[in-house]
């Protein structure tokens, strides 16, 4: 756990930053070996420019306007130190299905077919993301009241928080449960499935662990219900993604497949 790993010359070299270039390199490596005998071979690589753009904008304005406006807003120059961390995962995705629905309509693509190809390679790169995390010591847990989890060092938020007490792991939590889906989704693209059921499938299995997780979460604030913005987040997508289950359906009972 090492938020600086290096310095070239004064300019010090974050674990963060160097891991989230990882996660978006691998992703892409992922996505173009997924579509490799698809019509979406040589899209990925343009996309990718696109969607790392609005993935981040989307990640950072989700984290400085839901998870900290608190802090944001009396620090407005500390927005744009995204090396700093503080990108919400969740808004990074919202920004890529933007850019998603904007580059297959300018390609005459099918949406639902291009996210089911990238999803594996998306939930992929977000469990590599949450090692920035752990290495960064944000997306803390809260005290476990034991001798079990983890203790930051001094320098990171985690310590400024709670100093030495032990920590619900809740990232590293995460990040296996982005693999776990990876697994899932990586199986089920060996059967025939209805366009989109995989893109749903991705997002709900990662909204409900999201969701589940939050609770030992010991970073953001809480409304209503003590739900997290996160929890509201995931629980609004879990409904959106059932609404879609169903549409996809009716699509495949009327017999289109467009």
């Amino acid at each position: 756990m090492k938020v600086v790993l290096f310095y070239l010359g004064d300019y010090p070299v974050r674990s963060y930053g160097l891991v989230v270039v990882l996660a978006i390199l691998l992703a892409v490596g992922i996505a173009r070996y997924l579509a490799r005998d698809t019509v979406y071979r040589d899209h990925i690589s343009p996309f990718a420019v696109t969607a790392v753009i609005s993935a981040l904008i989307g990640a950072r304005l989700w984290e400085v306007l839901f998870f900290q406006w608190a802090y944001y807003s009396t620090h407005p120059l500390e927005i744009i130190a995204i090396w700093n961390g503080g990108l919400s995962i969740q808004g990074a995705i919202i920004g890529g299905i933007a850019s998603a629905i904007y580059y297959t309509w300018r390609h005459k693509l099918s949406f639902w077919d291009f996210v089911d190809t990238l999803a594996p390679a998306v939930v992929f790169g977000q469990g590599i993301g949450r090692i920035a995390c752990f290495l960064n010591g944000d997306a803390f847990g809260s005290p476990t009241g034991s001798n079990f989890g983890i203790v930051y060092p001094e320098g990171t938020i985690a310590y400024e928080r709670y100093g030495s007490q032990p920590l619900w792991p809740a990232e590293i939590w995460e990040g296996q449960w982005d693999f776990i889906i990876f697994g899932i989704l990586i199986a089920m693209k060996t059967k025939k499935l209805p366009k989109g059921i995989l893109f749903v499938t991705y997002q709900s299995l990662y909204a409900l662990g999201r969701f589940a997780l939050e609770f030992l979460r010991g970073d953001t604030p809480r409304y209503l219900l003590d739900w997290t913005a996160a929890q509201w987040t995931s629980f609004a997508i879990i409904v959106l993604m059932i609404m879609f289950a169903i549409a996809i359906v009716f699509r495949e009972k009327r017999g289109d497949v467009s």
